[in-house]
């Protein structure tokens, strides 16, 4: 019995510091004000294709896409016809008459790929860590776009006395790894030529990739968003009326 009890008692023990340790790696992240926040909040179309270019230029070569088919690049204002031109610019494994292996130009209705074939390779091309797939990484992070967007403007040079481990990148806003994290900087100014001529600062290109990113988690936000907007008005308008419908059935038993 009293082993046990010394044991709990070490348990305790721990629990404070454990909790203080926690709280020293908490991070507040700033709140960024974007367009399709709100009841009447909508994507920017420029941005996102914008978004899309940054993706594919710079994010394409470690993180997946998989849950965005290219059909769906036909909410970002695309035609049919140039989302159809951007899946062929892709090949896919498939398999002749005869049973032998081929590649295909991609179809609008393929998924976009993998960019490894499997978890070992990923890791090892970068030094131990998966990159993650960014189908709904504004939805699987706490902090959503704004974390996003700040972790990718986040990498300074760690302060006085900090050591970083090899391979890893000081980002004052990555508190999971104790402000150290595998990617290494990925933005920077000028880095990609925007087809529309907007200036690529490194704040503008991490907005545009957030924004894009945050599409691909939530593509029917717009409509989500409208929807929810006319039932407000219908619950205003019904509200009103069984306002004034109980008034005039109470004004007829106050008569009688």
């Amino acid at each position: 019995m009293k082993k046990i009890i010394l044991a709990a008692a070490a348990v305790l023990a721990l629990v404070p510091a454990s909790i203080s340790a926690f709280a020293a790696t908490e991070v507040h992240i700033p709140k960024e004000q974007w367009g399709f926040s709100g009841v009447f909040g909508k994507f920017d179309r420029m941005q996102l294709q914008r978004g899309l270019q940054v993706y594919k230029e710079v994010c394409a070569s470690c993180h997946g896409l998989k849950q965005v088919a290219f059909r769906n690049l036909e909410a970002l204002g695309y035609s049919e016809e140039q989302v159809k031109a951007f899946a062929a610019e892709y090949e896919f494994p498939t398999l002749d008459d005869e049973g032998s292996d081929i590649t295909r130009k991609g179809l609008t209705s393929d998924y976009f790929p993998k960019p490894y074939p499997n978890e070992k390779f990923a890791r090892a091309s970068n030094n131990g860590a998966l990159p993650p797939d960014l189908s709904l990484i504004t939805k699987a992070r706490e902090g959503g776009p704004d974390y996003l967007f700040h972790l990718l403007t986040g990498y300074e040079d760690p302060p006085q006395g900090m050591t970083v481990m090899d391979g890893m990148h000081y980002n004052k806003y990555f508190a999971d790894g104790n402000f150290q994290i595998a990617m290494a900087r990925q933005l920077n100014d000028d880095q990609v030529t925007y087809a529309d001529g907007t200036k690529a600062s490194t704040d503008q290109i991490a907005r545009d990739i957030t924004v894009f990113l945050h599409w691909a988690a939530e593509p029917n936000l717009e409509a989500r968003n409208s929807t929810g907007f006319r039932v407000m008005i219908y619950m205003v308008i019904f509200t009103i009326l069984a306002f004034f419908l109980k008034q005039r059935i109470w004004a007829r038993l106050e008569k009688k």
